[in-house]
């Protein structure tokens, strides 16, 4: 690549508003090499890099590794570690520290607030341990002034779908925090107390606009896409909270769409506003969430129950057999199965459940018990193992909320 297109190439992506993460991307492919970006405090703000394992090198500064500070006028505001073939393009290396130094200037985050303090935020919001707003500025601590003025959340979760290394979890919180960082320099990001084998990482956007929320989430996504390798990813984010005390509705919100979204098979990122019926029963869950549960026990639980016990696919053939609008032919293709196994199968829902898909209201039933589901935030069965040593090829289903 020529020095001119590389560099037009970076400065597309600099004006383009792209972010840090493209910004870095760009110039990486320029000088067909790896790269890094830390703040004037220390903190990881975006990674370009060959492999998990070139990246840990950059980080570490090992061998081969360059590091140049980043200086704007007498100010420093950073450093850029690279990892390039060959001794040439000199020129080049000194406009991509140039440009990148412009750009973390833009963009650089502010001192890192612990990650203790910000997760106790978060987690409080997710488990609605606080509800008024001074309840809510009291536990940001000094991230108070960040969300006075109004703030998004998103959730963002993986599973691998491999065996993987210990560790990647608060590696996923990390790009979670710097792809969001990108858009908006105060975002903080803390894992969620979960079981099994997934994680959940929550992260808190402070802004005024939903357009720059949206972008957060984007960056989010295409953070933990480019880095990780062989997971699977689902993404929820809500609607803008104008007053702190609406963060906890808020959370609730990004909750229910990454559930829709896992629900759909990984899709996202999705927004509040994209979970169409399940909005309705996001009111359900905050004022009489027993009874959201008990519609569901009454529905579903069992053909859930069959599906840990026996590892069978009840619920995905039932929510095929809704998506496909009750035609038999169209679940069996898409299920990659004979129209046979799915009259089976269907069979076994009717006898569990009590309900007949064949009713339009068992039907009705059915579905409105699988949106429960979702935004209760029960999962289906595990699939393949994601630790090191798992025996059998599966992980055991445990019973959790999101």
């Amino acid at each position: 690549m020529s020095e001119t297109v590389a560099f037009d190439a970076i400065t597309q992506a600099v004006e383009s508003g792209a972010g840090l993460p493209e910004v870095l991307r760009a110039a990486a492919r320029a000088l067909d090499g790896s790269l890094a970006v830390a703040d004037a405090w220390g903190s990881t703000l975006a990674v370009a890099a060959r492999s998990p394992a070139d990246e840990r090198a950059l980080l570490a500064r090992g061998s081969g590794v360059e590091v140049h500070q980043l200086r704007v006028a007498d100010n420093a505001v950073g450093t850029l570690v690279m990892r390039v073939r060959g001794d040439g393009q000199e020129s080049l290396r000194r406009l991509v520290v140039t440009l990148i130094a412009s750009e973390v200037e833009r963009v650089r985050a502010p001192k890192r607030i612990s990650e203790t303090e910000s997760g106790e935020l978060l987690r409080a919001l997710a488990a609605r341990e606080v509800s008024t707003r001074d309840e809510v500025l009291e536990r940001a601590g000094t991230l108070a002034p960040l969300i006075a003025d109004g703030a998004s959340i998103i959730v963002a979760r993986a599973h691998p779908q491999a065996p993987t290394q210990q560790g990647w979890r608060g590696r996923m919180r990390a790009l979670a925090e710097r792809g969001a960082r990108a858009v908006s320099s105060g975002a903080v990001a803390a894992l969620n107390d979960r079981e099994g084998a997934g994680a959940e990482v929550l992260v808190l956007v402070p802004t005024t606009e939903d357009a720059v929320a949206e972008r957060a989430a984007e960056a989010v996504a295409g953070e933990l896409g480019a880095a990780m390798t062989g997971f699977s990813f689902a993404l929820g984010r809500s609607r803008v909270a104008a007053d702190p005390a609406d963060l906890v509705r808020a959370s609730g919100e990004a909750l229910l769409a990454a559930n829709v979204a896992q629900g759909a098979g990984g899709a996202g990122p999705l927004a509040f506003e994209q979970t169409g019926a399940y909005r309705l029963l996001l009111s359900a869950m905050s004022e009489n969430p027993g009874e959201l549960e008990r519609f569901y026990q009454e529905t579903v639980e069992p053909l859930v129950a069959y599906d840990e016990q026996y590892e069978t696919e009840l619920v995905k053939t039932l929510e095929t057999f809704l998506e496909a609008d009750g035609n038999v032919a169209g679940t069996a293709q898409r299920l990659f199965t004979h129209r046979h196994t799915v009259y089976y199968r269907l069979e076994r829902v009717r006898e569990l459940s009590g309900l007949d898909v064949s009713s339009s209201d068992g039907r009705e039933k059915l579905s409105l018990g699988l949106k429960s589901m979702r935004v209760l935030g029960i999962p289906t069965a595990d699939g393949p193992a994601s630790e090191v040593g798992a025996a059998g090829g599966r992980v055991p289903r445990r019973s959790r909320r999101s």
